[in-house]
């Protein structure tokens, strides 16, 4: 109802200005131009702001005596709803009833369209106030367009810059199906291609918005650009608060000539309260055209931009602007009209230097509409929307401003100055809820695993140092060679060995430098290529002299093993030297066969460094998705290069082990540590089984792959380095001659002997244990011997005591009994005594041991 009475207002108005013009009274010539004002209905109702501020122009112009001096602008208008079919048959109307129209204004893209296209062909100029459809920026499809309103697509840069701003680099779309916001989002498609910004997902809607809103939550959108009429914007809300898709993960960016309250009017199409449609606007961002300048000097007409809105809040009746459709473009509309005054004063003065005037102008006639076309693309004055002028397409250059919904309300936040791209924050650059800036997504954060530097340094520290000491070994070796102790252990190939354990430890070194140290990926794979080198050589040649000297040891045991003595058992052994140059040229084979294999795989299968990505692991409460990934030298073949060198070193280690079990009990002369280099043999063994085993299954872990292969390698070294050196150098100490025994064999017992000892001790002990078992049987039949007859004894002795003792009684006569002792047949006696006034009678007798024993024992009777 309020709309019908401003528009009543307004024809009210319109119809006092249109028919009692200032121009009547003199000799002022009128100049008609034609208005289309989408007044009520439709997709935007606009006029009911705009129209105002043109009349409000128009009387501002009249009442100008340098702008279009002897000339009156009159304005003849009507309602197109916003509605092409009406707005065309408006601009008939226009054209073929009288008077005549010069130029026209229009508002709403969807009738700017057909009416720009049809205008040329009656060589008539349309300005706009208010149509932002890209397609109208198309100059061969409309020559005589020009708008004051800035072109949807000018929002489009500063949604990017925005989007920049906030390293946002995934955005949706939510457009509605019509032709100025399908133009917009293709325009924004390409902007946002050339700045690497991604648009996940591109949603359109006709009339409802519901499966659309339920396929961006469905997508997890977060930055959303939507687009599409304010009354269809209020349906698009209420499907996202019902799907909750706002918060604070959530950015929206809209259209900025909203009006301020639009989400609180009545709208029976919806079923949200406008306190629910504010709970999910808020935080959204709108981005358009400046309509209003900040700028508080006074533009062309002697206004600035506080007098403006004085003057606008009267001609409204006073009515809240908020509540009047229209109004944030109202400015675009007064400068619209005083860029057709500017325009027709600049080509009055040009018509007058050929001797025509405005006068002349005809529908036919080009020339005029020419100059007219010329006078208002070269316009350029500073309007209250700040400067107006229009490029070669015929678009607004303007300045765009950034306004954000704060509690229901909107808040001018930046200006973005297109042609400067540059982004001006007014009260310092926006905050978020909590602090963080909303991700355009799951952020998915791709991790580098790299081996940790808390691990690095300590193992390269403790590398070092064994380096160190095997370079010590290397010197004291080569100082103490001469002695006899270290000639009778082969120094050179000693020190082979030690040449061998320092490339495996330089190996250290390179196993763990990877990008985090190398400038770029070239020279990743080279040090994975000169590691592999270094590790193969160095076990070959510090391995291949171990082999060599405890193969040489078996071959010098076995030439001897049949020989043997007659009376003491034992091998006879003869002197002879032994045949270093066989150890060094075993050695100087299995560098070569690796040497071989290394050309072969780099020429043919050279190792590159590849990623190995593993499964993403998400965070739900930083919204981060974290994909870590491994770089790692590989190569097509890599396992079956691998395998070829495990295969071969893998039968040397097998076979030195067997090597070392033979020849665990013997020594000789020139080489007098073979015990010692068993010892290193089983150590290497081990370790080298051990660690190529685990590491099969933990490569895809740096840290515990580098972990573990260094120490093994530093382990392996450290051992073997000790358990051959260390020996020597307590030998020299103890004796600093390093004078040595000439026997060629040590005293050891053989191997037939150890095991015949072995066998005969298992048989004494088993003897022994038999024996023992029979003497404690002896032993128990004993004293059960002994028992019974100690027991057979008692018994026998008691009967013959109490024999005795009864013959001796029937002797006694009663009575007779007197003090002192009575002896019967000297072996009973009688005795009495006093004890305490009672009289006690012993009747002892003696009885004799038996077996004519001297012991004698005696029995008591009370």
């Amino acid at each position: 109802m309020s709309s019908y009475i401003i528009t009543f207002c307004i024809v009210i108005c319109v119809s006092f200005f249109a028919f009692t013009p200032r121009g009547q009274e003199g000799d002022e010539v009128v100049i008609n131009i034609g208005g289309i004002f989408p007044m009520n209905g439709g997709t935007w109702d606009g006029g009911q702001g705009c129209l105002p501020a043109a009349l409000m122009a128009l009387d501002d112009v009249n009442n100008r005596s340098d702008i279009l001096p002897g000339y009156y602008l009159k304005m003849f208008w009507n309602d197109s709803m916003c509605n092409p079919g009406i707005g065309t048959n408006i601009f008939y109307k226009l054209l073929y009833d009288k008077p005549q129209m010069l130029m026209l204004l229009s508002g709403c893209s969807s009738v700017s369209t057909p009416v720009a296209e049809a205008a040329r062909l009656w060589n008539l100029i349309v300005v706009s106030y208010g149509s932002s459809s890209p397609a109208l920026s198309n100059r061969q499809r409309f020559p005589t367009f020009f708008r004051t309103h800035p072109s949807a697509t000018l929002n489009n840069p500063a949604r990017i810059k925005l989007c920049q701003e906030f390293n946002w680099k995934k955005i949706a779309v939510l457009q509605e199906t019509q032709e100025v916001f399908t133009s917009t989002i293709e325009d924004l498609e390409k902007r946002a291609k050339k700045a690497n910004i991604e648009i996940v997902s591109r949603q359109s809607f006709l009339t409802d918005p519901d499966n659309a809103v339920d396929d961006l939550f469905r997508e997890d959108a977060r930055i959303i650009v939507g687009v599409f009429y304010v009354g269809m914007a209020r349906k698009v809300f209420c499907e996202v608060y019902k799907r909750k898709l706002y918060g604070p993960k959530v950015v929206w960016f809209l259209i900025g000539w909203y009006p301020d309250n639009w989400y609180a009017q009545n709208d029976p199409n919806i079923n949200c309260t406008a306190e629910q449609l504010k709970t999910a606007l808020e935080n959204h961002f709108t981005t358009e055209g400046m309509m209003l300048s900040p700028d508080p000097t006074p533009s062309i007409s002697g206004m600035n931009a506080e007098m403006f809105k004085e003057r606008m809040s009267v001609a409204l009746g006073n009515k809240n602007p908020s509540d009047v459709s229209g109004y944030p473009e109202s400015p675009l509309s007064y400068d619209a009209v005083w860029s057709i005054a500017m325009a027709l004063n600049k080509t009055s003065n040009k018509l007058a230097e050929r001797g025509l005037s405005l006068e002349s102008y005809t529908y036919g006639n080009k020339d005029v509409a020419d100059e007219i076309y010329t006078a208002l693309n070269s316009s350029r004055f500073k309007g209250l929307s700040g400067t107006v002028a229009f490029d070669s397409t015929g678009d607004r250059l303007a300045t765009m401003q950034i306004e954000r919904m704060i509690n229901g309300t909107y808040v001018k936040t930046a200006y973005y100055d297109i042609d400067q791209d540059n982004l001006t924050w007014i009260h310092g650059k926006a905050t978020w809820p909590g602090g963080k800036v909303p991700n355009d997504g799951v952020q998915e954060i791709t991790e580098h695993l790299f081996i940790s530097k808390t691990l690095y340094i300590p193992v390269s520290l403790l590398c070092s140092l064994v380096i160190a000491f095997a370079f010590s070994f290397l010197v004291f070796n080569i100082l103490y060679s001469h002695t006899q102790y270290l000639e009778c252990s082969q120094a050179g190939v000693n020190n082979i060995m030690v040449l061998g354990c320092i490339l495996c430890l330089i190996c250290v070194f390179l196993f763990g430098l990877d990008k985090q140290y190398l400038e770029n990926s070239v020279q990743v794979p080279r040090v994975c290529q000169s590691t592999t080198w270094l590790l193969s050589i160095g076990f070959s040649l510090a391995y291949g002299a171990l082999f060599g000297k405890i193969w040489m040891v078996h071959q010098l045991i076995t030439k001897e093993k049949n020989v043997k003595d007659d009376k003491t058992k034992r091998r006879k052994v003869s002197v002879e030297v032994v045949p270093t140059w066989k150890i060094y040229a075993l050695i100087c084979v299995k560098v070569l066969i690796d040497v071989i294999v290394l050309i072969a795989w780099q020429v043919i299968d050279p190792l590159k460094l590849e990623p190995t990505s593993f499964e993403p692991e998400e965070n739900i409460k930083t919204d981060e998705k974290i994909t870590q990934v491994l770089e790692m030298c590989e190569s097509d073949s890599l396992k079956i290069w691998l395998g070829t060198l495990y295969t071969m070193n893998g039968l040397l280690l097998l076979f030195g082990i067997f090597l070392a079990y033979e020849t665990r009990n013997m020594a000789v002369r020139d080489i007098n540590d073979s015990k010692y280099i068993a010892m290193a043999i089983y150590n290497v063994v081990v370790l080298c089984i051990i660690t190529a085993s685990v590491t099969s299954f933990i490569r895809t872990q740096p840290n515990a792959m580098f972990g573990f292969v260094s120490f093994s390698i530093i382990i392996c070294c450290a051992i073997t380095l000790g358990v051959i050196f260390v020996p020597k150098i307590l030998y020299l100490k103890k004796n600093p001659s390093g004078e040595y025994n000439k026997a060629y064999l040590q005293h050891l017992p053989t191997k037939e002997d150890t095991e015949k000892q072995i066998k005969l001790t298992s048989e004494n002990e088993g003897i022994k244990r038999q024996i023992a078992e029979k003497e404690a049987h002896i032993r128990h039949l004993l004293e059960c011997i002994e028992k019974k007859t100690r027991e057979k004894t008692l018994a026998d002795s008691e009967e013959r005591s109490q024999a005795r003792f009864r013959s001796s009684s029937s002797r006694l006569a009663p009575g007779k009994i007197s003090p002192g002792r009575i002896s019967f047949e000297d072996s009973a006696f009688i005795s009495t005594y006093t004890n305490s006034g009672t009289v006690v009678t012993n009747v002892g007798v003696k009885i004799n041991a038996p077996h004519g024993s001297d012991e004698e024992f005696s029995e008591t009777y009370l």
